[in-house]
């Protein structure tokens, strides 16, 4: 049980720190001892109302031409993730999440090193999009989607502002999705 509480308290430190990356760092605390489908439920619970308080705090901030499609795609991938989370085999979700979370930072490295935007590319937005979804939906993970709308918005509030958005009408959703397949259980 102290790991959990450890894994949370790290987690909504860095979350507190740059609006996002809570489910990453609370998910690769716990997977060396439990599964997925038991860690993303329970970060779920605990970061809705942090996400609430993110949106409430930068409304002024918000952007409906980001935070709206990007949630509606988020919306369209995080079915399948959330029918992988509940039927695929642990062992290969974490290979996965592995995979996914080096994909992503080797992503962000060469971002740094690139002049070019691809910011308002719409195929990239759509592909983001999705895998972001089936991401959100397996582990809870937004981090793809948090590269992505760091390359559109102009400053860190309003970062914080539509990430926030895009994930508290994710995790409604998601909090309504595992309900409904039984992911969410009493224990």
């Amino acid at each position: 049980m102290y790991i959990w509480i450890i894994a949370a308290l790290v987690a909504f430190f860095i979350k507190g720190l740059c609006g996002f990356a809570n489910t990453l760092v609370f998910t690769s605390i716990l997977g060396f001892r439990a599964d997925n489908v038991n860690i993303s439920p329970v970060e779920l619970i605990l970061g809705y109302p942090a996400n609430l308080i993110l949106v409430w705090k930068n409304r002024k901030l918000l952007d409906h031409r980001i935070w709206l499609p990007l949630s509606l795609l988020l919306l369209a991938g995080s079915i399948p993730g959330a029918l992988l989370l509940k039927n695929v085999d642990a062992g290969a979700l974490k290979i996965v999440f592995g995979v996914m979370v080096i994909l992503i930072a080797l992503e962000m490295l060469l971002r740094e090193f690139s002049s070019k935007s691809f910011g308002d590319f719409k195929p990239l937005k759509v592909v983001i999009g999705l895998l972001s979804g089936i991401m959100c939906g397996l582990f809870g993970i937004g981090a793809l989607l948090a590269a992505y709308v760091s390359r559109v918005t102009d400053s860190g509030n309003g970062f914080k502002a539509n990430i926030s958005a895009v994930f508290f009408v994710e995790n409604t959703f998601r909090i309504i999705l595992y309900g409904i397949l039984g992911i969410f259980t009493l224990e």
